[in-house]
């Protein structure tokens, strides 16, 4: 059984613990709420570019029109872009990420080679002898666009140099505070048959045919690789909101967990003094009448 200075030591630690998570807690909120800010600045621009590239891929004889655009006949290598984060006290959020990938192309039907956006999830493929052709790190947050444009320009450049058939994005999606889900998204080649959301656009009235200026292949070699990066860059964004939700309900459950441990240890420990106190007055009381007896005799 442990002394009464043990159990003090015991409640101080845990005491401790319990100011550091709340510290994380305070500090993971303010951080979503900043990214969460980030993604909705750019929500118009990505939804008038996303519209952009929806009525171009509705075009008669649109996978001609740009190499982004094309479906391959056969998929012989796939990419894949995984996005976790570079530290832990998330709760499930890496596991859950990483779980995504693996269950998503166990069966693929091509060889799958990855790109890392965070040391956990690399880590966990690396572990598991994935093969991984790069890996991205130490990313702001919430990040400027410049920060991330070198990883869907790699992801670009890979698939139009023929080296992979498909890419695909994999991160957690934010919908609040409370809810994400991990997500697969087909990134390469864009397709509206994959996206329900696409085809809705596509229904909308005026959907026709559209005349671009200065020419539609100077607008396509431009706008169809910068929103194939504005896409990596929201799920980065998104990734990143989640990643904090996430921290902060594991740092607000870990307090309340440890405010929890530390009444059951302050009553454990009430409990040793009051049985001290209680051996020491039957020690008194004792002695006391050992005493009054032998004066008796």
């Amino acid at each position: 059984m442990p002394s009464s200075q043990e159990m003090r030591r015991r409640i101080q630690s845990v005491k401790n613990i319990s100011q550091l998570t709340r510290a994380l807690e305070t500090v993971s909120a303010s951080k979503a709420r900043k990214t969460v800010q980030a993604v909705t600045a750019t929500q118009a621009y990505s939804h008038k570019a996303w519209q952009v590239l929806v009525h171009l891929a509705s075009q008669p004889g649109h996978a001609s029109l740009h190499p982004l655009l094309s479906e391959r006949k056969e998929v012989n290598n796939i990419l894949v872009l995984a996005i976790s984060s570079d530290k832990g006290l998330a709760g499930s959020y890496n596991i859950n990420l990483v779980r995504t990938v693996l269950f998503g192309f166990q069966n693929a039907a091509a060889p799958v080679t990855y790109i890392t956006v965070g040391k956990k999830g690399r880590d966990m493929l690396a572990r598991r002898r994935r093969k991984i052709l790069a890996e991205f790190s130490q990313i702001p947050a919430p990040p400027e666009y410049r920060d991330v444009s070198a990883i869907g320009k790699l992801a670009v450049d890979e698939y139009l140099d023929g080296k992979f058939d498909q890419v695909y994005l994999v991160f957690t999606e934010f919908v609040n505070m409370m809810q994400y889900r991990p997500v697969i998204k087909k990134l390469l080649p864009f397709s509206l048959e994959d996206r329900e959301e696409s085809r809705e656009d596509v229904r909308k009235p005026g959907s026709g045919v559209f005349l671009y200026e200065p020419g539609q292949a100077e607008i396509l070699d431009q706008i169809v690789p910068r929103f194939t990066a504005l896409q990596v860059y929201q799920a980065i964004l998104s990734a990143q909101a989640s990643e904090n939700a996430a921290r902060m309900v594991a740092m607000r459950n870990a307090t309340d967990n440890a405010y929890e441990l530390i009444g059951m240890l302050e009553l454990e420990y009430n409990k040793m003094r009051q049985q001290a106190i209680t051996n020491d007055i039957l020690d008194i009381v004792g002695g006391a009448e050992a005493q009054a007896k032998g004066a008796a005799r």
